[in-house]
């Protein structure tokens, strides 16, 4: 069975990249791990409106986590190495490597990550877009 795209309006011109970033973001939002929120930071006077993700990553220290953005894909790893020295008695949490990845629009800013209390906080910027009309001119071709 073949998938009718989403976005085949004729009006709709150029958008195959658009298509092509909702399936993936479709199957990455079937990991439920670790949660996350996502929350909007008003603008302030030395600060323009924001975006915070913010992932519950209790267990993990900073040298077991990594950010990186691929392209417009905001990328956020975590690698736990198991300690073979301790011996468990009864073993509940489990050593578990994750990957989430977020997919940005374009001119979205990294401003910076933060680690606290098993919460790990990445602040983005939102672009503010400027309204550009052009007036195209046309040629007469007699």
């Amino acid at each position: 069975m073949s998938r009718v795209p989403s976005l085949s309006s004729p009006f709709l011109l150029g958008f195959d990249e658009i298509e092509r970033a909702l399936d993936r973001v479709a199957k990455a939002a079937s990991d439920g791990y670790p949660p996350y929120n996502i929350e909007r930071i008003a603008r302030t006077a030395d600060e323009p409106e924001r975006l915070r993700i913010t992932l519950a990553v209790a267990g993990f220290t900073r040298d077991q986590l990594e950010i990186t953005l691929e392209e417009n894909q905001l990328v956020i790893r975590g690698r736990q190495v198991e300690d073979k020295t301790r011996q468990f008695l009864h073993r509940g949490i489990a050593a578990r490597q994750f990957q989430r990845a977020f997919l940005l629009a374009d001119g979205m800013e990294v401003l910076g990550a933060d680690l606290s209390n098993g919460l790990l906080s990445v602040d983005l910027a939102r672009p503010e877009l400027e309204r550009i009309v052009r007036k195209i001119d046309i040629l007469a071709r007699d």
